[in-house]
């Protein structure tokens, strides 16, 4: 069915709105809950109860000063912070919200994740680079070592997804988890090890803890945007949390059912109305929604209960053992696929 134009002009609109919004609603969700683990209260101040403490740091950003060094490359110390802010941007087009409710359902819709995660890496390269510092520089070339090592890994766990699904296309992957009962029809239930070797490399990608390697505040100032202020600073900031918000997006889509409601097969059996309606449709973006949100705390949590890892130890964890792991999870699919199809 062919979708309007106006209709995925809508939605494109709504979706690149509530993306820039969520990055503040992530900031001001990770200072609370990071005061609670902590035993202190978090922003209290501006506000009820802090909450629009992050639209004022937005704003001191666009009144500071953008300063650049001397000695930075001007055009491409500029262009970094806007590619990754597109690239992060331009992901969600391809991730169903509900049932025929997305931007753009192309055929090959995962690749073109892979495709798109991978260009965030030139930004941050790039920015290490033209900002001729030497904590910039180091940021970058750990940030483009993690990204490419922990990407064969990534894609390797996507590629068991692919061969369960039997399709490129991102809906088509959602709809293939509906198979089950309940809920066990969901990729993370077939395939586990895919489920937590993709979860892993999530967090490396988007640079979290105890990924935080190419920041990492106590080693390099600040890595890649050390040279960084005022509303170029506040590009990373955003670019870093959409593709927190994005890489849950993700991780619900290909293991946990995406937009499928829990039990839904046995809602609609129950009331039969509610097949195609639009109270589904908001029933499934209210699921989709609520894993995303425990994988955004999920996030938060990880970074404030495990250190963040020595170079080699993470350079080793990438390359000796969730390459290993997720080559042998592919093969085993596989043949579990080949089996699956021969008795049925």
């Amino acid at each position: 069915m062919d979708i309007p134009l106006y209709w995925t002009a809508i939605v494109a609109f709504v979706v690149l709105n509530l993306m820039m919004l969520s990055a503040s609603v992530l900031v001001y969700a990770e200072r609370k809950v990071s005061g609670y683990i902590q035993l202190r209260p978090g922003p209290d101040r501006v506000g009820p109860l802090g909450f629009l403490q992050p639209f004022a740091d937005v704003l001191k950003l666009l009144f500071k000063e953008d300063i650049r060094p001397f000695s930075a490359n001007p055009f491409v110390h500029s262009l970094a912070p806007v590619l990754m802010v597109v690239v992060a941007m331009s992901v969600p087009a391809v991730i169903p919200f509900a049932r025929g409710v997305v931007i753009a359902d192309v055929g090959p819709g995962v690749l073109v994740i892979l495709a798109l995660t991978s260009i965030s890496v030139y930004g941050i390269t790039l920015a290490g680079w033209s900002s001729n510092s030497k904590y910039s520089l180091l940021g970058g070339l750990r940030s483009a070592a993690q990204m490419i090592s922990y990407e064969l890994t990534m894609g390797l766990a996507v590629v068991s997804v692919i061969l369960l699904a039997g399709t490129l296309n991102v809906t088509g992957i959602v709809e293939d988890q509906a198979g089950g009962w309940a809920i066990l029809g969901w990729n993370v239930f077939r395939n586990p090890v895919g489920a937590v070797l993709f979860v892993v490399t999530a967090f490396a990608e988007t640079n979290r803890a105890p990924f935080d390697l190419p920041e990492a505040e106590q080693e390099l100032v600040g890595g890649y945007h050390t040279e960084y202020s005022g509303m170029k600073f506040g590009m990373f900031f955003l670019a870093e949390y959409v593709n927190w918000w994005v890489a849950s997006f993700v991780i619900v889509t290909l293991f946990f059912g995406g937009y499928l409601v829990p039990f839904e097969p046995l809602l609609v059996q129950a009331f039969p109305e509610l097949a195609g309606s639009i109270l589904l449709g908001a029933l499934q973006v209210l699921s989709l929604l609520a894993k995303v949100a425990f994988f955004a705390f999920l996030f938060i949590w990880v970074r404030w209960t495990l250190p963040r890892f020595k170079y080699n130890q993470l350079m080793q964890l990438g390359w000796k053992v969730l390459l290993p792991v997720g080559l042998v999870n592919v093969v085993l699919v596989a043949l579990g696929m080949i089996v699956f199809r021969m008795f049925s």
